[in-house]
Parts: C-alpha cells; sequence; structure tokens
C-alpha cells in the first residue's frame, strides 16, 4: 500500500520466548504482528544463532520442535542484516550486544523486556528501545 508504515525492529531474545510460550500478552501480539508482515524484523547471523540457543535451553525438546517450526516461518519473513560495525561492549550482557550490532546496522529499533542492559547504548549511541507493551500501544496508534 502506498503511504504504509512497516518498522523496523530487532526483537530481543526475551520477546522472542515469550512470544512463542503466552500468546495473550503483549509478546505474543508482536509475534502475531511479525507473522501477519506488520513488522520488518530484522535479524544477523549471530543474532538467529542466540535465538536458537536460548529456546534449545528454556524448552523441552518437543515444545522446541514447535517452537523451531514458527521461528523457522517467522524468519523467513525477516531482513537479515550484515553486521558491517560493531559497538562492543554496549551491554552488561553479550548476548544483548548481538541485538544492538543488528539494530545499529540495521537501523532499527529494539523491543526488549530488558530495558536496563541497553540503557548504555540508548545513551551513547542513540538506539531507540520500547518495552513491548508500549511497542504494542505505539504500533497500534501508527
Amino acid at each position: 500500500m502506498i503511504g504504509e508504515y512497516i518498522p523496523r525492529v530487532v526483537l530481543d531474545t526475551n520477546v522472542i520466548f515469550e512470544g512463542l510460550t503466552q500468546k495473550n500478552s503483549a509478546c505474543g501480539l508482536i509475534i502475531d504482528a511479525w507473522f501477519a508482515g506488520l513488522l520488518n524484523v530484522c535479524v544477523s547471523d549471530a543474532l538467529v544463532y542466540e535465538y536458537i540457543d536460548v529456546l534449545v535451553r528454556k524448552f523441552s525438546p518437543a515444545k522446541y520442535q514447535q517452537a523451531q517450526t514458527a521461528l523457522a516461518t517467522l524468519l523467513h519473513q525477516s531482513t537479515f542484516t550484515t553486521i558491517f560495525y560493531t559497538w562492543r561492549p554496549a551491554s552488561p550482557d553479550p548476548g544483548d550486544d548481538l541485538v544492538i550490532d543488528c539494530a545499529m546496522n540495521a537501523n532499527a529499533m529494539v523491543v526488549t523486556s530488558n530495558i536496563k542492559d541497553f540503557l548504555l547504548a540508548h545513551h551513547e549511541l542513540g538506539l531507540q528501545i520500547m518495552r513491548p507493551v508500549e511497542f504494542v500501544n505505539w504500533l497500534a496508534r501508527s
């Protein structure tokens, strides 16, 4: 559609996990919006491996199979981002550095339930961050 704005976002692993496990949550709505093509979710190779690593550790083998199928469908609709430059360390959590690198290289905002680990990147790099509920509200208004 002409004039349609589709936001560029990078989803933190906690949003992916909660979205796949709690369908009636803000994260579940974000996953549904991703399935519906309402988001341009940016990922890097390293970030995809982080998603998989976390899901393998947190799910039983049977639940992981279901999550893997959903994640594969979602990743097929994603924009893969090449990491040309890294800003490490920009977070106390090395896994969050992968999110920051992807977002900065993709010129995208980060959606996370863990704002505190992204505050340095927000203040020093101008990284835009939103909590899932804030993002869902923003998306509804857009």
